[in-house]
């Protein structure tokens, strides 16, 4: 199948190029001019971005996995990082990058980026925040390696933007060990005057992505240069990125596959199995209530074959910027389907790249509304506000890949959005699994509300205001 692509390509390139040669000169007079839209070769990354994705046209890289005869996939077993590689300590902001989204300039490019009401898209941003990232951490890593997304820790809205302007997204690597792992925090803000800088309402987004870096040869994990820190706000950041990576591995830890739910969860399941028999008692007046949505009629799944346009600069896997997106937009969709509200986008809450997507593999994404907050069942020595007019709804999105012919399928990452709706309602579990996911849910929504009383993150009636979808 792959070699009758293949010549398919060689025959049309090469008639076009006969056809070029064989075509008759026309006169002045009879010239007509044709005008298109200007080449694009990517998915609708901002072309600053698109360095460091894409080098090398997809037909010469196909002709050129044709020749070798070998699937791109597949390592070679061979090292190919050198054994001399220099790993002397660098300096935050020998990794610092930014380019501004000229939106308030260019026309022709926020129409890339508004959605139809009006307001801009906020996956095309984590889009370009994703692409951000990987030229933030070749130049820490340098060439020689293959770094990828691991995880998207947090992504946050820090103020709303109340009007379309210009954007600025800058970001550095503000923590690594040493290790195969690197920390990157980034921003987008409203593009400062020349010879100005970003003040803090003035940011938009805050971010953090974890970048692991791999021998290209072995896809092992290879050590990466440590970070020099000085100055207070380098220490601040280091920390952060500290106290980050210790919440992974505690999550990791007392993670739902490894160990049981704790005794108040316990009491939280039996409690919502009792509302279930009570919802379907004969002799109990209580009934199920028009705000309480079961959480399987929440679900929504798409399907999509991976293009080679939506590739990273390897050229056969799917650039980790375009699963955000889908994801978000597919968390979106479930969150207004589940309210039937606009959402306003809170979060996206630690989520997890597990497997590389291949181009031309089938992606299947599954979104479910797992958790709202206030909750339906409030736990011991918790009291909620259950006439909130807002709701806090998280959407789980998992992703899994499948070859064309639908052979083997394996999961490729778990990502956590959290919206707010203005409306009344709650989610209702009554299965086990989806009690894990609640249970899942609500830890992460814990940690959400720390964040928040940390000072990041918008009330619900404010985030409304922005400009922002």
């Amino acid at each position: 199948m792959s070699s009758t692509v293949g010549a398919a390509l060689l025959r049309l390139t090469s008639r076009s190029a006969c056809s070029q040669l064989r075509a008759p000169v026309l006169s002045t007079t009879s010239r007509r001019n044709f005008h298109g839209s200007p080449s694009q070769r990517t998915d609708g990354v901002f072309k600053e971005l698109t360095s460091m994705r894409v080098r090398t046209p997809w037909v010469e890289a196909f002709r050129k996995q044709e020749k070798e005869g070998k699937q791109a996939a597949e390592p070679s077993g061979k090292p190919e990082v050198p054994k001399n590689r220099n790993l002397k300590a660098k300096h935050m902001n020998d990794s610092y990058h930014s380019v501004v989204l000229p939106l308030a300039q260019d026309p022709w490019l926020l129409d890339t980026y508004l959605n139809s009401s009006g307001h801009i898209r906020l996956g095309t941003i984590f889009m370009d925040l994703d692409a951000l990232s990987g030229i933030i951490a070749y130049k820490h890593t340098g060439e020689d390696v293959t770094t990828v997304t691991a995880s998207c820790d947090r992504i946050t809205i820090n103020s709303p933007l109340t009007e379309i302007c210009d954007l600025q997204l800058s970001g550095r690597v503000t923590y690594a060990t040493g290790r195969s792992s690197l920390e990157i925090t980034m921003q987008v803000a409203k593009a400062p005057l020349k010879g100005e800088s970003v003040k803090d309402e003035e940011v938009l987004i805050n971010c953090t992505f974890t970048m692991v870096s791999l021998d290209p040869g072995t896809k092992k994990p290879v050590n990466v240069n440590p970070l020099i820190v000085k100055t207070q706000e380098e220490k601040r950041l280091y920390a952060l990125g500290e106290r980050n990576s210790q919440i992974r591995k505690e999550r990791r830890d007392t993670s739902l596959l490894k160990h049981t739910p704790n005794d108040l969860e316990s009491d939280l399941i039996h409690a919502f199995w009792q509302k279930q028999l009570q919802y379907h008692d004969p002799y109990n007046d209580l009934r199920q209530p028009e705000n309480v949505v079961f959480m399987d009629a929440t679900r929504l799944r798409t399907a999509t074959i991976m293009q080679p346009q939506y590739r990273n600069r390897h050229h056969f896997m799917i650039f980790g910027g375009f699963l955000l997106k889908q994801t978000f937009e597919l968390a979106f969709t479930t969150a207004a389907a589940f309210s039937h509200k606009r959402p306003t986008f809170v979060s996206l809450d630690p989520s997890t790249f597990q497997n590389p997507v291949p181009v031309g593999s089938i992606l299947y994404l599954t979104a479910t509304v797992v958790y709202t907050d206030p909750p339906l069942i409030d736990v011991a020595d918790e009291k909620t506000n259950q006439n909130s007019e807002y709701t806090r709804v998280q959407v789980r999105v998992d992703s899994k890949v499948r070859d064309v012919e639908h052979g083997h399928s394996k999961p490729t990452g778990q990502f956590n959005y959290t919206f707010t709706v203005p409306k009344n309602i709650r989610v209702m579990p009554r299965t086990y699994q989806e009690f894990m996911y609640y249970i899942d849910a609500r830890r992460r929504a814990e940690q959400v509300k720390r964040t928040l009383n940390e000072g990041f993150g918008l009330s619900a009636r404010k985030a409304e205001e922005s400009l922002t979808e």
